[in-house]
Order: C-alpha cells, then sequence, then structure tokens
C-alpha cells in the first residue's frame, strides 16, 4: 500500500512531523509545493499536513497551492489530516487549518480516517473539532512537545 504524506512548512516544524509520519508507515513524504494532483491520486493513504496560522488560516503554501487538492480526484480516497497550533497563544483558533483541509476533501468525496480525542489539550475553540473528536491529529509542538511523541504512534497505529 502507497502511502504520501503531503505537506506545507515554513519553519520546517511541519515538514519534520511529516517525514516522522512517512517514515513510521513506510511512507514518503512532499512539499504542497512540489505536489501535482497526480501525487494525491496515486496514494492508497493520503495524509494531509498544515500548521494553523494567524488566526485560524492554513499555512501559505497550501493557500497558494489549494488548487492542487481541488483538481485531484479523491472519491473514496482514504485521507488522514493532521496539523500543528499553539492552544495557548490561539485557544480560539487551535489547529483551525485540519478542519479546513477536512471540509475540502469531504467535498471532494473522500473518506476521512484518524479522527483523535480531544482530551489533554486546553483551547476555546477548534474547526478541527467535529462532533466531538478532532478529524484528525493535532499536535502543539509550542507547549506540548513532549506528548508528540506519543500522540503520534497512537495516531498512525489506527491507520493502517
Amino acid at each position: 500500500m502507497s502511502i504520501t504524506v503531503v505537506y506545507g512548512s515554513d519553519q520546517g516544524c511541519t515538514r519534520g512531523i511529516a517525514n516522522r509520519i512517512a517514515k513510521k508507515l513506510n511512507g514518503k513524504s512532499l512539499d504542497i509545493k512540489k505536489t501535482k494532483p497526480a501525487d494525491l491520486e496515486a496514494a492508497h493513504l493520503l495524509i494531509l499536513g498544515s500548521p494553523t496560522y494567524g488566526s485560524g488560516d492554513l499555512q501559505s503554501d497550501w493557500e497558494d497551492r489549494i488548487a492542487v487538492l481541488d483538481d485531484a480526484d479523491l472519491s473514496g480516497k482514504k485521507v488522514a489530516i493532521f496539523g500543528l497550533g499553539d492552544q495557548m497563544t490561539y485557544p480560539e483558533c487551535f489547529c483551525d487549518a485540519v478542519g479546513i483541509l477536512y471540509d475540502r476533501i469531504i467535498a471532494k468525496g473522500a473518506q476521512v480516517v484518524g479522527f483523535t480525542e480531544p482530551d489533554g489539550y486546553d483551547f476555546s475553540y477548534s474547526a478541527a473539532l467535529r462532533d466531538g473528536l478532532f478529524v484528525g491529529l493535532v499536535l502543539d509542538e509550542d507547549n506540548q512537545s513532549e506528548m508528540t511523541d506519543r500522540r503520534i504512534e497512537a495516531w498512525v497505529g489506527g491507520l493502517a
């Protein structure tokens, strides 16, 4: 089964997480800046990752290249999402980028996997929270980096 992790990253943190996830799943990671719709379509499991910027925005490379996602045929595709955010500085939009990507891929007919519990986080709102669960893996490297390895391990274990 081919696994592709597509990420956007300005300062390298999301790239590092994407590479760790890809390694654990024997997959490959691609920067959204270099990704084509065919790359998304070819994966048996597609994993998308973005940090949340400002007041709930996608990372800038994702914003610039969202057409790659929009142009891909994701009907029935198994897709997981991860994102990074800062629950202390931005509690009102914690990991909103995950929710933004979720809405896009659901509209494309994808099958989302990898929902996670919000236990252990402290925030007031997140667009990534639906029906009491995060629609993917959310990480806070600024305030809870010591929990990242455990969270990644548990999440990838449920994807394969």
